[in-house]
C-alpha cells in the first residue's frame, strides 16, 4: 500500500517514548506519505512542531483540547499564547478543538474555547480537526454558525449528520472504529459521505483496528480501516488510500509532490 496519509496522529504520546523516532523513522517505507500530528495542549503542540521540523513529511496542528482548556487558563489570552503556533509554517490546522460531553468538564468552559478557536480559524484561514464526544448538537450548532474549513475527527455521529458536515463544506475522518464488532453506524456514516470528502486517521496510539485493538496504535495499520471502507464506495483499497491522500493534502494545503 502507498499513500498513506494519517490526518490524525498524537507520536508525542508518552505511549511513543520508549522507540518514538525508531518507528517514525520505518514509516516511508511502509507506505506512509504524510501524518498530521495533532497538539493538544501548549506543551503537546510544542511536541508536535517538533517532530514535524524533524521530519519533512509530518506536519502539526496545534490546538487546546476540550480536556485540556480548563488547565489553560484564561481564554481571553488563547490567541496571543497560541498565535506563534498557528503561524508556524509547518502548522497546518488548529486542532485538536472541540467539545467532550463524556468528561465532567465545565460546558461553558468549552463551549468559550472551541468558539475562540473557531474565530481564529477564520482570521487566519486555517482549518479546523474537530473532536466531537456526545456533543453532536452543540458542535454542528457552531460549526453552522462559523462554517470553517476542516475536519470531522473520529467521526461518531449519524450518517444524517456527515451528510450535514458535508454540505457545510467539512470533510469526515474516520479510523479504527469502523473495524470494531458494532460499528453498523460508522459504516453507515462512511458510506454516507462522498469519497471526495473522506479523510482517513489512527488517533494513535489509540483506537487501534481490528485485530489489534487494546494495542498501541500507529499509522501503518490506516488500510485496515481502509479495507471497510472502500467497498462502501466500490473502489479497491489503495484508490481510497489515493484519494483520501489528495483530500488531506487540499484540506492542509500541502503541495509536496505525491
Amino acid at each position: 500500500m502507498t499513500n498513506i496519509f494519517d490526518t490524525h496522529a498524537h507520536y508525542d504520546d508518552e505511549a511513543f517514548d520508549a522507540d518514538r523516532f525508531a518507528l517514525l523513522d520505518t514509516l516511508p517505507a511502509q507506505g506512509v506519505a504524510y501524518v498530521i500530528d495533532c497538539g493538544c495542549n501548549l506543551h503537546s503542540c510544542e511536541s508536535a512542531l517538533a517532530l514535524s521540523a524533524r521530519y519533512d513529511w509530518i506536519y502539526a496542528a496545534c490546538g487546546i483540547h476540550p480536556e485540556d482548556c480548563e488547565a489553560f487558563g484564561d481564554v481571553g489570552a488563547l490567541t496571543e499564547r497560541m498565535l506563534p503556533f498557528w503561524k508556524s509554517k509547518k502548522c497546518v490546522a488548529i486542532g485538536e478543538i472541540g467539545l467532550d460531553y463524556h468528561y465532567d468538564i465545565d460546558k461553558p468552559t468549552q463551549l468559550a474555547f472551541f468558539e475562540a478557536q473557531l474565530r481564529a480559524s477564520i482570521e487566519l484561514g486555517l482549518p479546523v480537526i474537530v473532536h466531537d464526544r456526545e456533543a453532536h448538537g452543540d458542535t454542528m450548532e457552531l460549526l453552522r454558525k462559523y462554517r470553517p474549513k476542516g475536519v470531522l475527527h473520529c467521526f461518531s455521529g449519524s450518517a444524517e449528520m456527515a451528510k450535514e458536515a458535508v454540505q457545510l463544506g467539512l470533510y469526515v475522518g474516520f479510523g479504527g472504529a469502523v473495524t470494531f464488532k458494532n460499528a453498523r453506524k460508522p459504516l453507515e456514516a462512511a458510506a454516507a459521505v462522498p469519497p471526495w470528502r473522506l479523510l482517513l486517521e489512527t488517533d494513535c496510539p489509540y483506537m487501534a483496528p481490528v485485530p489489534y485493538r487494546g494495542k498501541r496504535c500507529d499509522s501503518t495499520l490506516i488500510p485496515l480501516s481502509a479495507e471497510k471502507i472502500a467497498p462502501l464506495h466500490d473502489m479497491s483499497v489503495q484508490a481510497l488510500l489515493d484519494i483520501t491522500c489528495r483530500n488531506a493534502k487540499t484540506l492542509f494545503g500541502i503541495r509536496a509532490s505525491e
